[in-house]
């Protein structure tokens, strides 16, 4: 046999041995897990229940908001505007012309807005003369809240209005008469906007972010703590195969509790569409988590405790997602903050999922934000098996 075929099957027994001794910490990793009860119900909880209460719970469309009216005019358009603000958005309700009575109710959350409709109402209406005026007093301690009730109450007050424009009644007009803007909207990809559709998106995100820089940051201060990371050391593992069998394992475990979360959760209960294909999806998944899971070993490499790493997890967590576009507008960032922010792996995993299960996106629309995380996960896996090997020297 000639020495080059000989040099072959050395390497390709030191490279299947290799993957055996890699695959002997995935599965020593996951009987871990499976022991830890307290961090599996986490991982359970995050990927089903919690996805599904962000359902409901981010709910920004108005639903049944209490409006007290005060009809003090008492006609048949006051009658008219009072049966418009009806449900499903408003429960309208007549309350006493009392000032103090209604700041009792407005203290104590009985009323979102107070609408008070003026003698001479439909005469002024009516006239055409100049603007008939209503007054609306909103609780503005949730400013979210108090605009959906403004907007919502001028939406419907302009109904009236066009309403009575198509009955025969004459338009506020000056000499040039009125101009019109006629305007056409459109939306695409969550035509009913579902708010459902994007808070479980954006709680998946956060969750995937949280378990997939957690797990594997618990999983090497784990061994810290316990001792046993010498035990590894002296063992014939090199840090590379020790640390990319956690970053494995976990990763697959990341990986079953997205698939779950999406599945059966958001697509199954809730109804959020899947309109990308599906394996490239998940792919796209496991290599977020991978990026992810570097910045978890890189910060488990600062950490001696279980405490420590909750702290220090908490610490890149919290910007990662408040900087990230899932729960605010990047544009609105100044532009030092948004150079910044393309550290993030979130940042370029947004649009990414967003364009998959919403848009269909395709392979071109998603290569650059993929590319951006392949370079980010290759860089935080590189920094944490380099300070890993140096701090066990």
């Amino acid at each position: 046999m000639s020495s080059d075929a000989t040099r072959r099957q050395g390497w390709v027994r030191r490279g299947r041995r290799w993957v055996r001794q890699v695959f002997a910490i995935v599965a020593k990793e996951w009987r871990q897990l499976l022991r830890d009860r307290a961090l599996l119900a986490f991982v359970i909880f995050i990927f089903s229940l919690d996805i599904l209460l962000a359902a409901g719970s981010a709910d920004f469309d108005l639903q049944m908001a209490r409006v007290g009216v005060i009809d003090r005019d008492r006609s048949v358009a006051s009658r008219d505007l009072i049966y418009r603000l009806r449900a499903p958005y408003f429960d309208a309700r007549a309350v006493a012309d009392d000032a103090t009575a209604l700041e009792r109710q407005f203290e104590r959350g009985e009323l979102r807005a107070v609408l008070t409709i003026p003698h001479g109402f439909e005469r002024t209406l009516a006239g055409a003369r100049q603007p008939a005026e209503l007054q609306l007093v909103v609780d503005a301690s949730s400013s979210n809240l108090g605009y959906l009730v403004a907007s919502y109450t001028e939406r419907i007050i302009a109904r009236l209005v066009e309403g009575r424009l198509r009955a025969g009644a004459t338009p506020v007009a000056g000499p040039g008469g009125v101009p019109q803007i006629r305007l056409q909207a459109h939306t695409s990809f969550n035509a009913d906007l579902r708010e459902s559709w994007f808070s479980t998106i954006s709680e998946l995100l956060t969750m995937l972010t949280v378990a997939a820089i957690l797990l594997p940051a618990a999983a090497l201060t784990r061994e810290k703590e316990r001792g046993t990371i010498e035990q590894l050391l002296v063992s014939p593992l090199s840090p590379l195969q020790i640390v990319t069998g956690k970053v494995i394992a976990m990763v697959v475990v990341t990986l079953a509790g997205s698939a779950v979360a999406v599945g059966g959760v958001m697509h199954g209960l809730v109804g959020v569409p899947f309109r990308g294909q599906v394996a490239p999806f998940f792919a796209l998944v496991a290599l977020y988590a991978t990026t992810c899971a570097g910045l978890g070993i890189l910060a488990a490499t600062f950490a001696r405790n279980s405490g420590q790493i909750g702290l220090i997890v908490l610490l890149l967590v919290m910007p990662i997602i408040m900087l990230s576009g899932t729960w605010n507008f990047v544009e609105s960032m100044p532009a030092w903050l948004r150079a910044l922010i393309e550290l993030s792996p979130l940042r370029h995993f947004v649009p990414v999922a967003y364009g998959v299960l919403l848009k269909g996106a395709d392979a071109a629309t998603i290569a650059l934000p993929t590319a951006k995380m392949v370079l980010l996960g290759a860089g935080f896996l590189a920094l944490g098996v380099l300070r890993f090997r140096r701090q066990f020297r």
